[in-house]
């Protein structure tokens, strides 16, 4: 029987090494006590995010929130598909309008991908006779890694994993050639969550305690074996996160012991276990760093007991530096190591429910907030001003790992001519001395 991966992120939460804060913003949920379960980012002003219901989580809420100015306003709304029992795997926006869902009977798993291209105003199938096959399909999420790329990936079927990839949108989906995939073993499927990419690279976990991996936006595969036989089993359970498309780490628990591994190399290898130094459990990076950032939802009752709170560590999980106690912070999802924003509970539609970011992750002399990178969205041409930096390096990427420019800069003042760069996603990478930051800029 299929089981939704009980992912360790579902109650992660970010905060500042600095000046730790958070800033409570309303989602504009009607109804009390919503949650949010999932926060996708596209930029530091555009942010989406699931719902669930905080009172009774097994009820099955198709609900959205949306924020296209960096959460001062927050729209929420119905995810509307035509059929209110199915349930919501994921969400995976590439912009303030469009988006894509992956809806499934979680009973058969029979399910389907529906798109808005009007901020979740509507929804359409996008899938006809895809994850169709009863007693084999089970669709576990989609992810679309620009306006047009995007793949869909499943249980296996016909002996192979059943997996999608689409060029034009989600318009019309090819499926992957066995030839393609490795090979599932006996009684292998995969889950309903845990999955993570980062730009054109994608990992996919399974309960036999394999990372499918592809580089390729969904095109080929390959699989490597992690440290644990499950990764959603009822003794033994982890959750990999990854910070590059190299590095990363896995927080496998066995019972009531919590151990760490961590990769250079995509997850194709991991380190020899150590003991986890950290309190709390649910873990995320903040991208291209070795910052994680650790929360909890526990209380003296749990098992092991614990505290809600959260922790951040700037060495890779090495080392951590309790932040708060006490109070219970949702899910996470950084944009940089100065904007990101976690899950809380509304109280109605003008008071809580989700918590931005206000400071900064890091204690090194370069900070990104010395740096404004500016406008974002572009146009023609992207200004960077140094306020405390005499001489840095930028490399620019788009999603796919193409190097656009990697040049030292000097001077407060900067500007890149980006009119030839297609409309996209790119990553201004700065390195100031020792310290490196990312930022997220849209080519308009």
């Amino acid at each position: 029987m299929k089981k939704i991966l009980l992912s360790i992120s579902f109650f992660s939460f970010t905060i500042l090494a600095n000046a730790q804060s958070w800033v409570e913003q309303a989602t504009g949920f009607d109804v009390a006590s919503r949650g949010v379960n999932e926060i996708q980012i596209v930029d530091a002003n555009t942010v989406w995010a699931l719902a669930y219901d905080g009172t009774d989580p097994t009820n099955n809420i198709q609900e959205f929130t949306r924020t296209t100015n960096g959460g001062s306003t927050w729209t929420a709304g119905i995810i509307d598909i035509g059929d209110p029992s199915l349930s919501l795997n994921n969400i995976s926006p590439i912009s303030g309008t469009t988006a894509w869902i992956s809806a499934i009977d979680s009973t058969t798993g029979l399910g389907g991908i529906y798109k808005t291209t009007n901020g979740g105003t509507s929804w359409t199938l996008q899938t006809n006779s895809e994850f169709s096959t009863s007693g084999e399909s089970f669709l576990n999420g989609v992810v679309f890694f620009d306006a047009n790329n995007g793949v869909a990936f499943g249980d296996p079927e016909g002996g192979e994993f059943e997996i999608y990839t689409s060029n034009n949108g989600g318009s019309t989906w090819t499926r992957v050639a066995g030839s393609s995939i490795p090979n599932p073993l006996s009684g292998e499927y995969g889950y309903n969550g845990g999955f993570r990419h980062i730009g054109s690279t994608i990992w996919l976990p399974t309960n036999k305690g394999r990372l499918l991996k592809s580089t390729n936006m969904g095109v080929t595969w390959t699989v490597s074996q992690a440290p644990l036989t499950d990764f959603s089993g009822t003794t033994q359970s982890g959750n990999v996160h990854f910070s590059t498309v190299n590095n990363g780490c896995l927080l496998k628990k066995v019972n009531t012991t919590y151990t760490f591994y961590t990769t250079t190399n995509g997850g194709t290898t991991w380190s020899a276990a150590s003991p986890f130094t950290g309190t709390n459990y649910v873990l995320d990076y903040v991208p291209n760093t070795n910052i994680l950032v650790a929360t909890s939802a526990l209380t003296a009752t749990s098992t092991p007991a614990g505290t809600p709170g959260s922790a951040y560590s700037l060495d890779n999980g090495t080392t951590w530096t309790s932040i708060d106690s006490g109070t219970q912070r949702g899910v996470v999802s950084m944009f940089d190591s100065s904007t990101g924003w976690c899950g809380g509970f509304s109280t109605d539609p003008l008071t809580g429910g989700i918590f931005k970011l206000s400071g900064n992750l890091s204690n090194e002399i370069f900070t990104p907030s010395k740096f404004k990178v500016y406008p974002n969205p572009a146009n023609n041409f992207v200004s960077i001003t140094a306020e405390s930096a005499d001489a840095f390096n930028l490399k620019v990427t788009d999603l796919s790992g193409k190097v656009m420019m990697n040049n030292e800069l000097s001077g407060i003042d900067n500007t890149i001519d980006v009119s030839n760069y297609a409309a996209g996603i790119y990553l201004f990478e700065i390195k100031a001395g020792n310290r490196t930051d990312t930022i997220k800029v849209v080519k308009n």
